[in-house]
């Protein structure tokens, strides 16, 4: 598909994941309610091993009436269906019409290793748990003999008065096309601005209303020691997992990453870590002042593209004070244009 067969370029999203590394989320308020006057329209989350997923958005939906809430993502394994479907049910009663409800496989490490549950046929549930949780939502009965599990019977008491959107955490073209052909839309991160044109064919043309969220990892510093020091550990990690190892392949930047691999399947992370290259590092992890950040986040911005989703990894000196944050994140985001 060429660029020309693409919708035109809308001005997106912009959303900052909380809670910001080395702020406890009880000290994000002012955040949360200075970011629209930055231009900022959404708050989102993660879950992995830290901070679950929907505490800071129900934080966020008490601090701000306006703020979209998406959570990027919500395992699949870690909770039940109808657990999925109750939880966000309660933040939309919080949030009407503003909550977008990422669901997604994770990875091993946060099923398996930590949770002690099985990681088995990641597709498969994901997409029996967007199918029941979609329905659930609408606040139809749900008694049905799913792929990966069976509901007995089971309705929502209260659904949500206003549409939940429901989305996908996908990476490559399986996902992508459940992601917009059953789902609402798609997440997707961990890519080179170049990278963005290959989601973007797999997806197709959509709707209005169809969601592409791109999640932007960024450390706004000049120290690029500093900068590539802070992201080199996490970036030798998630890449080695099975889904970013595929992901990447697909892309085409396997090359990039052999040596990484090959550390890393040695058991030697200290090495893996190494072995990242600066362009990856670079590529994947944006850094610089916070205006030429934003000058490379703004690369993502292409047609097709509806949100864009900053992870923001400040550096020490910018957490000395509400006003630097707050100033960091001014210029990093769309006010600042």
């Amino acid at each position: 598909m060429s660029d020309s067969d693409r919708s035109p370029l809308a001005q997106p999203h912009w959303g900052v994941t909380l809670p910001l590394p080395g702020i406890s989320i009880g000290h994000h308020r002012h955040i949360v309610e200075a970011l629209p006057d930055l231009g900022y329209s959404d708050v989102w989350t993660a879950e992995g091993s830290g901070t679950d997923v929907f505490t800071p958005l129900a934080a966020t939906a008490a601090w701000s009436p306006t703020l979209r809430l998406g959570t990027g993502i919500v395992p699949v394994f870690t909770r039940g269906p109808a657990v999925i479907a109750q939880t966000a049910a309660t933040l939309a009663q919080l949030a009407p019409g503003r909550l977008l409800l990422g669901l997604g496989s994770s990875v091993p490490a946060h099923v398996s290793d930590i949770n002690g549950i099985p990681f088995e046929e990641p597709f498969t549930r994901t997409r029996d748990v967007l199918r029941f949780v979609t329905r659930a939502l609408r606040g139809e009965y749900v008694a049905d003999d799913f792929d990966t599990f069976s509901i007995a019977g089971y309705r929502l008491p209260d659904p949500p008065t206003e549409p939940v959107k429901v989305i996908l955490g996908a990476l490559r073209p399986r996902m992508l096309r459940l992601a917009f052909s059953e789902g609402d839309g798609a997440i997707t991160n961990l890519l080179f601005p170049e990278d963005v044109p290959k989601i973007l064919d797999v997806v197709g043309p959509q709707p209005v209303g169809k969601e592409l969220v791109v999640k932007v990892f960024v450390c706004p510093t000049a120290d690029k020691d500093h900068a590539r020091g802070n992201a080199r550990p996490f970036l030798a990690w998630i890449l080695n997992r099975e889904p970013y190892r595929r992901f990447h392949e697909w892309l085409g930047n396997d090359g990039l990453l052999r040596e990484v691999h090959a550390a890393w399947d040695a058991a030697d992370p200290e090495s893996a870590q190494k072995a990242v290259p600066d362009e990856v590092v670079d590529g994947l992890f944006v850094s610089g002042s916070p205006e030429q950040c934003r000058e490379q986040i703004l690369r993502y911005h292409q047609p097709g593209v509806t949100t864009i989703q900053l992870y923001v990894s400040l550096p020490p000196q910018a957490l000395s004070s509400q006003e630097t944050v707050l100033d960091v994140l001014r210029k990093l985001g769309p006010a600042a244009g």
